[in-house]
């Protein structure tokens, strides 16, 4: 018989071991930690272990996740939050901005609108902004992440250098977002910026699913500031 004989007999017999237990200990098999040989059982236990151990790995690695998620979820609630609660129109682009900057920890954020109702005009989020952002605003099909590469926007951040921001992620305000949550079909009325002097704190390999949603919910309750 050759292996692959010896291998499907075995298949096929699955209590060939418990008929002949005592052939498992004259089994010899090489230890892959040393020269010495094992028996089959000993084999049979140390790849166990290893199994047991690539999976304690994966499950701590998921429980991490887990705990991570309940916080941004415990975050984003808290500034949900704060936006509902806030009650002046003329506070509350303000008010957006700093609550991420003080529930994520990031280092800078702001946002401007555009085309809104006469008596925000001259406020200071719907200064000016030039056709450019707003075409870009509208191409973005999801959230930006990564190197700030010299963007208009990111010159509304703190100190209005637009390469003290190494690292950006910008996000589209829109008017209405299609239930096909990957096809935002509404029309660009701002953009969210995020900053961060670390260049890797925003890059373009991260997901972008929290940053959606974060859109998602600002240009709902920024809408109040646009012409009815």
């Amino acid at each position: 018989m050759n292996d692959r004989e010896v291998a499907d007999y075995l298949l096929a017999n699955p209590d060939f071991f418990v008929e002949h237990a005592e052939l498992l200990a004259t089994i010899k098999l090489g230890n892959p930690h040393g020269k010495a040989a094992v028996s089959l059982q000993e084999r049979q236990m140390e790849m166990l272990r290893e199994k047991n151990k690539h999976l304690e790995l994966r499950l701590s690695e998921l429980l991490r996740y887990g705990h991570e998620n309940d916080s941004i979820s415990a975050k984003t609630v808290h500034w949900v939050a704060h936006v509902l609660a806030e009650r002046d129109p003329h506070a509350l682009p303000r008010l957006i901005a700093e609550q991420l900057r003080q529930e994520f920890d990031v280092p800078q954020a702001a946002l401007r609108l555009w085309d809104v109702a006469d008596a925000y005009v001259q406020a200071s989020f719907a200064r000016h902004t030039g056709e450019e952002v707003r075409l870009f605003a509208n191409s973005l099909e999801m959230p930006y992440c990564g190197a700030n590469t010299g963007f208009e926007a990111a010159q509304w951040l703190d100190g209005g250098d637009a390469g003290a921001a190494q690292s950006v992620a910008i996000i589209a305000l829109r008017k209405r977002v299609s239930a096909e949550e990957r096809d935002p079909s509404g029309e660009a009325f701002g953009l969210l910026v995020l900053g961060s002097p670390d260049p890797r704190r925003f890059h373009d390999g991260m997901a972008t699913d929290f940053l959606r949603k974060i859109g998602t919910l600002a240009s709902a309750g920024l809408t109040r500031l646009l012409p009815h």
